[in-house]
This record gives C-alpha cells, sequence and structure tokens, in this order.
C-alpha cells in the first residue's frame, strides 16, 4: 500500500510533523499488512490504517511519547475495524436460515441443557465471548484468567457444545 504524504501548499513543517512523517513512512505499510493479515480484508485493513494514522496524527504529541506508537495504531485500527463489523452485522440481519434445514439453529431447551452440562468454568467462558459478545482481553479481565485460558477454555466448550448437538439429531 503506497499513500501519498505529500501536503500541497504546506510551508516548513513543524518539529512534530516531521515525526509523524517520519514515522507514517516507516510504519504504514507494515501496519497496512498487519491489519490486513488480521482482518482477513485488504479494503477494511486500508481504511482501518487510514483512520488509525489520523487519529494518531490528531494525537502525536501523546502518542509520540509511547513506548510502542506503532502497537498503538495497530490497536487503534483493530478497534475501528471491529467497531466497523459490529455496525454492519447490526445493520444486516443473518439470512433466514429456514431454507437450509442442514443449518437449523438447535432447539434453545436443548442448547441450554447442553450448556448447563458444562463445567462452569468453560461456561463463564462462552457466556461471555458468545452471549455478551466480550473480546478475549476482556473476558479475561473479567473473569480474572489469562487469554490463553480463555481461549483454551472457549475451544473445549464449543467442541463439547457442538458434539451434543449434533448427536441429539
Amino acid at each position: 500500500m503506497v499513500v501519498s504524504t505529500v501536503m500541497i501548499g504546506a510551508g516548513p513543517a513543524a518539529p512534530e510533523q516531521d515525526g509523524f512523517e517520519a514515522f507514517y513512512r516507516a510504519n504504514v505499510d507494515r501496519l497496512y499488512r498487519a491489519l490486513a493479515v488480521t482482518l482477513r480484508r485488504d479494503d477494511l485493513a486500508a481504511e482501518a490504517v487510514a483512520e488509525a494514522m489520523a487519529r494518531a496524527y490528531a494525537r502525536w504529541p501523546t502518542v509520540s511519547r509511547l513506548d510502542n506508537p506503532a502497537g498503538w495504531v495497530f490497536r487503534v485500527g483493530l478497534n475501528w475495524a471491529t467497531s466497523w463489523w459490529r455496525k454492519v452485522r447490526r445493520e444486516r440481519p443473518p439470512a433466514d436460515d429456514s431454507a437450509h434445514p442442514h443449518l437449523r439453529p438447535p432447539d434453545v431447551a436443548v442448547a441450554r441443557d447442553a450448556l448447563a452440562r458444562l463445567p462452569e468454568p468453560q461456561r463463564a467462558v462462552i457466556t461471555c465471548r458468545v452471549l455478551l459478545d466480550l473480546s478475549t482481553a476482556e473476558t479475561a479481565a473479567a473473569l480474572r484468567i489469562s487469554e490463553g485460558t480463555v481461549k483454551s477454555r472457549l475451544a473445549r466448550g464449543l467442541a463439547v457444545l457442538r458434539h451434543e448437538l449434533n448427536s441429539e439429531d
């Protein structure tokens, strides 16, 4: 991704602008690639980088003093993309799955019973991640466990639920 950094009609740059321009040139491609891999959409990654860099520029005196300004920009871009996805999900309801019987959602009572049979730690993680739509980090903070533990409990719990809900047929 190549983005022009030339400002038309601009006079001599202030020292903080020079610092931001150097930061931008050194990091924009790397941040774009990281977000493209994370988001799996090049167009969304480009918008996220542009938005995050604009926010970094607006707060450059503060951002430049951070230990890892590129990490801050990455996180801002990722947060922006996550917000974008949530907005899209709210605006576009999911397609009606009734035309696809193999995609029929499980009976609510059966799903609730299967969830109740899980060990409490797995049930708590699934509740936070799936029902409350918390991020892995937010779930880890809420339950006071590590992010790795959140991921493993979620994977194991969902595997058990899939198996139980598919064997009910």
